[in-house]
């Protein structure tokens, strides 16, 4: 019921912005169209690899894998695979989602999630080239560290 809300109003403010100022809205809007289309190839990888991901794997394989069951295997495992993936938030977030809904635990999402945002393996060139090496891997590894303390956090609030 909340989308159909903010769907509406999102509608009713464009009509509003639309007819203040018609120059600025079409500009706003072939922007956002842009951005859309930068997005979208990312976003439909990581839709399809999670899909295929489900397809093969079933909710009781990934509760093994990373469910509440799995422990600190479970949430290790997650903080890796968090630190090796390059997925932007505003795909890991509903990936999350279908993971809890088939069956992960949340501190495993928990450590996954703080991982992928904060620890970069993949980046990590990017970020020596920048910051310096040693800054780099200490920055790595004290958000490798801190995601940990984030997934045992969320799972005293959630238990």
């Amino acid at each position: 019921m909340d989308s159909y809300i903010f769907y509406g109003l999102a509608i009713v403010l464009l009509i509003f912005s639309f007819v203040k100022d018609k120059k600025k809205t079409k500009m706003a809007l072939k922007k956002a169209w842009k951005a859309f289309e930068n997005i979208l190839p990312e976003f439909l990888v990581v839709i399809l690899l999670v899909g295929f991901l489900l397809a093969i794997l079933n909710p009781e394989t990934i509760s093994k894998i990373i469910g509440a069951e799995s422990g600190w295997f479970g949430i290790i495992l997650a903080g890796i695979i968090g630190s090796i993936t390059l997925i932007p938030g505003f795909v890991a977030f509903p990936t999350a989602a279908i993971l809890l809904e088939n069956g992960a635990g949340y501190m495993q999402i928990a450590a996954f999630l703080s991982t992928l945002m904060m620890v970069g393996i993949v980046t990590l060139p990017v970020e020596i080239k920048y910051f310096g090496k040693k800054i780099s891997i200490i920055r790595n590894i004290l958000a490798f560290f801190f995601s940990f303390i984030v997934a045992i956090i969320i799972g005293m609030v959630v238990a």
